[in-house]
């Protein structure tokens, strides 16, 4: 059956090597290298779909494991797909639970068949295997479902990580069988298998080479970004940017710091995500131009500057960090509602930047510029 999905390389920097591509889906093309917005519950957090194209995003993704719970899947096929049900036309693409499912180790117990799992929220029990992953993920709509994987610890003992890598194979082929047995590529979908592997350079090895007859549109490296010190990430990037495949977008899931991005681009990497930029605008911190500031802070009670000299969001168009400041120290719902929008907008800002550093053979210079800055040096 033809694949209704494309990859195309657009621009290799000839100073590093990064690349740019569009990726083509049924929702619309996306431009990459790109930042995905996380939209756990089917709503990226205190953002409209409109905002959230205001700010430049492209592709949002959603979380299987919250919306199996709630609403459940059903609902959302019965409301036409994610799309229909949150009032959002571009791409979606789904995680498949498994990640949510490492982080409940208290609620979970993992067997060959799949992982059993109480619900946090009322306590009834679950089955979540590769074979329901999959079909949950399609009865959702998304146009890119992931495979159902095991997640360990960034620092899993080599044992740990090796079961863990076995098992993820197991149920990708699992996963790819239920894929293609339901013919759910008929309903524009496609299934990204993920790389695990922790951070051991021959596990890393072992799964990709594995992984790659199962790639068939794009590929995933997973279990990063979990405890691992952020060095022993990028190294285990390098050890699998010669052997990753040239022709369909490589996403390294749940990274979304500014630095971690420009490092993971100049690896290579082509899409990203992370509840991050939304998270820390909650609690009042924002991306900046000049590094990461804290608007909870008493020295901004009186600074009527803009929130970021250098942005055009219309968050800092309009209002002023005393103004912010305020906000979060009333408790008034739109500063996190407008510094989400900030974050957001910055880091699809910083992939646009990236983008034409690439396309103009300049991405080296860019990156050394870039990582001498406050930009990237306050948010280590």
């Amino acid at each position: 059956m033809k694949i209704k999905f494309n990859y195309k390389i657009t621009h290799i920097c000839t100073q590093s090597g990064a690349r740019t591509g569009i990726f083509s889906t049924p929702h619309g093309d996306i431009d990459t290298p790109v930042f995905m917005p996380v939209g756990t519950r089917a709503s990226v957090k205190a953002m409209s779909p409109q905002e959230l194209k205001d700010a430049s995003s492209q592709i949002i993704l959603a979380n299987t494991y919250h919306l199996m719970l709630r609403p459940a899947e059903s609902i959302i096929k019965q409301a036409g797909g994610l799309h229909k049900f949150m009032g959002w036309d571009r791409p979606i693409l789904t995680d498949s639970g498994g990640f949510q499912v490492f982080s409940l180790s208290n609620l979970r117990k993992i067997t060959e068949e799949g992982v059993r799992f109480k619900s946090h929220i009322d306590g009834k029990e679950y089955l979540l295997s590769p074979e329901t992953a999959v079909q949950i993920q399609s009865d959702l709509g998304a146009d890119v479902v992931m495979a159902f994987d095991e997640c360990c610890e960034g620092n899993a003992s080599y044992e740990v990580a090796k079961n863990a890598v076995d098992r993820t194979l197991r149920w990708l082929k699992r996963s790819y069988d239920a894929f293609w047995a339901n013919d759910y590529s008929a309903k524009n979908q496609m299934l990204f298998p993920i790389v695990q592997g922790n951070i051991y350079k021959d596990l890393r090895h072992y799964s990709l080479e594995n992984t790659l007859p199962f790639a068939k549109c794009g590929i995933a490296i997973g279990g990063l970004s979990v405890g691992e010190p952020k060095p022993k990430m990028y190294e285990m990037l390098d050890e699998l940017k010669p052997k990753l495949p040239q022709n369909m977008p490589r996403y390294l899931m749940g990274i979304g710091s500014p630095d971690s991005l420009i490092e993971g681009v100049l690896r290579g990497i082509d899409m990203f995500d992370c509840v991050l930029p939304t998270r820390i605008a909650r609690n009042g911190t924002a991306f900046t131009s000049r590094g990461a500031i804290n608007l909870k802070n008493a020295k901004f009670i009186a600074d009527f500057s803009s929130l970021d000299p250098n942005c055009i969001c219309y968050a800092c168009q309009n209002f002023t960090k005393a103004y912010f400041r305020h906000l979060f120290n009333v408790e008034e719902i739109l500063g996190g509602r407008m510094v989400s929008l900030h974050n957001i907008h910055y880091l699809n800002n910083l992939m646009a930047r990236a983008r034409e550093a690439i396309n103009n053979n300049k991405f080296l210079d860019f990156y050394n510029s870039f990582k001498a800055s406050e930009e990237y040096n306050n948010f280590k």
